[in-house]
C-alpha cells in the first residue's frame, strides 16, 4: 500500500469513527432529551398517537385521557380539578402548553422518554398500541382536601411533608382554577379562559405553596434563627438576651417593638431564646440576630434549603436570604421581615428539619412511575439534603414550639391528646397593606408524622387585624388531624 493510499484509509477512518459516534451519540445518549425538546415535530405528532398515562394519589387516578373524536385523539380530564390544580397542572396538546406534574414528567406520562424504551418494544413486537406510563404521587388525598376546604375564601396556600422521608403530602393553593378548561382543544375558548384567569387580581394561576409574589415570612423564621444560634455552639434556648419594651435597629433612629407592647413575658430584664421563641416576642430574636450576624444566619438558613433551586419535580421559586445584610437589615430578618422571604415549601421544610432531629430530607412528590401492568419502572428514594442541627439541640427549639402551641403564640394549633410543635407569624408589608399570615410546625413532637405550613395572603381578608394564629394555625390544624386520622 503506497503512503498516498494509506493516509486515505486513516482519514476514511477517522470519519468513519467519528460518524459512528456522533449517530450514537444521538440515537442513545442524547435521544431523551431531544425527544422532549418542544420543538420536535416527530415527536409531538406520534404522542397524539399514544394514550397519556395517569396520575395517581392512593390508588386513584387524579388525571386520566379518554378517547377525543379531533387530530389529537386523546382528551386529558382531570377529577377534582381545582383542589389538585397546583399539583397535577394541565396538559394541552393543541397549544402545546403542559405546568404542574404533566409537565415535569411529562417524558414518561407521555411513553416517550427512557423509563419507557423496553416496554415500548415488547409492545411493538406485540403489536399492541402504545401506552404512556402512570405516575403514583406521594400525596394524601385526606391532607389534600382538608388544606383544600381550610383555604376556601383565602389567598393563600398549604405545603404538609413527611419529616423522615420528605415526601409531600398536601400542596394546596387559593382561589383555584378548572385545569380541564385548559386542558380544551378548543384554543379560543383556551385561550379565553387563560385571560381570564391572568387578568384576575386574586392570581389563581400561581401556585403559592412553591411560586408567586413571595411573602415575608415574619416570626416562623425565628426557627431559623434560633437554630443559627444553636449551631454555633455559642448559644443554648436558655441563654439570655436584654429584655427592653423598645429597641432602636442599629445606627438607625427607627425602632421595634413586641406584639404585646410590652417586654417580653412582661417583665424581667431579660429574657431566654426559648422564651422568645414560645412567646414570639420580636426584640430578643432581632438582638440575637444582630449578635449572630448575617453570615452565620443565611448559612443556617441555606441548609434548611433557602437561595437554592429545587425541584420536586416541579421548580420551585427560590426563597431568599440575601448576603451582606447590614445591622438594621439582619436585626429585621431576626422576626422574618425585612429582606428575607419564603415559600410555604420552605417553610415546612424548616419545620420538617427541626422535628427529624435536625436532618432536612429533600422534597420530592413522585413515589414511582408505572406500566399498565402495574410494573414499576422507576422508584424514588428519600435522600438527605443537609443536616442542620444535632439531634439534641433540634429537640431543644422543639420543647419551646411545644410550649409555643399550648400556652404560648400558637395556641390555634392546639390539638387534644397530641403535641403540637408550632410557630406563628404575622408578617407586615408596609404601613398600610394587609399582613401576611402564617404557621409552621409538626406533630406529633415525640414521633411526628407530618410538618405543615401555611401561609394566608391580604390578612385572612382582616387586614391588619388578621393573625397568623387566629387564621393560619387552625388551618394547620385541620391539616395535621387529616394526615392523623383524627
Amino acid at each position: 500500500m503506497t503512503k498516498e493510499l494509506r493516509r486515505l484509509s486513516i482519514v476514511m477512518l477517522a470519519m468513519f469513527l467519528s460518524l459512528f459516534i456522533a449517530t450514537s451519540w444521538i440515537q442513545v445518549v442524547a435521544a431523551d432529551t431531544l425527544a422532549q425538546n418542544r420543538y420536535n415535530k416527530r415527536t409531538q405528532l406520534d404522542s397524539y398517537e399514544i394514550q397519556r398515562g395517569s396520575i395517581i394519589v392512593d390508588g386513584t387516578a387524579i388525571a386520566t385521557s379518554v378517547p377525543a373524536d379531533d387530530m389529537y385523539q386523546y382528551q386529558r380530564v382531570y377529577q377534582d380539578a381545582a383542589m389538585w390544580a397546583p399539583v397535577t397542572g394541565y396538559f394541552n396538546p393543541a397549544l402545546q402548553s403542559s405546568t404542574g406534574i404533566e409537565n415535569a414528567m411529562n417524558a414518561d406520562l407521555s411513553g416517550t422518554g427512557s423509563n419507557a424504551f423496553f416496554g415500548e418494544i415488547e409492545r411493538i413486537l406485540s403489536g399492541q398500541p402504545q401506552q404512556g406510563l402512570s405516575v403514583e404521587l406521594t400525596l394524601d388525598p385526606a391532607a389534600q382536601k382538608a388544606a383544600w376546604d381550610a383555604l376556601q375564601g383565602l389567598q393563600g396556600a398549604v405545603v404538609a411533608i413527611e419529616p423522615a422521608t420528605g415526601r409531600v403530602l398536601a400542596m394546596a393553593s387559593t382561589p383555584g382554577f378548572d385545569t380541564n378548561e385548559l386542558a380544551s382543544h378548543d384554543a379560543t375558548a383556551v385561550n379565553a379562559a387563560h385571560d381570564r384567569l391572568s387578568d384576575d387580581p386574586t392570581n389563581p394561576l400561581y401556585n403559592r405553596a412553591i411560586a408567586g409574589n413571595l411573602n415575608p415570612p415574619g416570626s416562623t423564621f425565628k426557627i431559623v434563627v434560633a437554630a443559627a444560634a444553636l449551631a454555633s455552639g455559642e448559644w443554648t434556648m436558655d441563654s439570655e438576651l436584654p429584655n427592653p419594651a423598645r429597641y432602636t435597629l442599629p445606627g438607625t433612629s427607627t425602632s421595634i417593638s413586641n406584639a404585646s407592647g410590652t417586654t417580653c413575658g412582661g417583665g424581667g430584664k431579660t429574657t431566654t431564646i426559648a422564651q422568645a421563641l414560645e412567646l414570639s416576642c420580636n426584640i430578643p430574636m432581632a438582638e440575637l440576630a444582630v449578635e449572630l450576624g448575617d453570615k452565620a444566619i443565611r448559612e443556617t438558613a441555606e441548609k434548611f434549603g433557602f437561595n437554592a433551586d429545587l425541584s420536586i419535580p416541579l421548580a420551585v421559586t427560590p426563597s431568599s436570604y440575601p448576603s451582606s445584610l447590614n445591622e438594621p437589615e439582619t436585626a429585621l430578618t431576626g422576626f422574618g421581615q425585612g429582606q428575607v422571604t419564603a415559600t410555604p415549601l420552605q417553610m415546612a421544610m424548616v419545620a420538617a428539619g427541626i422535628a427529624n432531629d435536625g436532618v432536612v430530607m429533600t422534597p420530592r412528590m413522585v413515589d414511582r412511575v408505572i406500566g399498565d401492568d402495574f410494573a414499576v419502572h422507576h422508584e424514588y428514594e428519600d435522600t438527605v439534603y443537609q443536616q442542620v442541627l444535632d439531634a439534641a439541640d433540634a429537640d431543644a427549639i422543639t420543647q419551646a414550639l411545644v410550649s409555643g402551641v399550648q400556652s404560648g403564640a400558637a395556641t390555634g394549633a392546639r390539638i387534644d391528646g397530641v403535641d403540637v410543635a408550632g410557630k406563628t407569624g404575622t408578617a407586615q408589608n408596609g404601613d398600610s397593606r394587609p399582613y401576611t399570615l402564617w404557621f409552621t410546625g409538626s406533630a406529633p413532637a415525640d414521633n411526628p408524622q407530618v410538618a405543615v405550613a401555611v401561609v394566608v395572603e391580604d390578612g385572612g381578608g382582616k387586614g391588619q387585624s388578621g393573625s397568623g394564629n387566629g387564621i393560619a394555625a387552625p388551618i394547620a390544624k385541620k391539616v395535621i388531624e387529616a394526615v392523623l386520622g383524627r
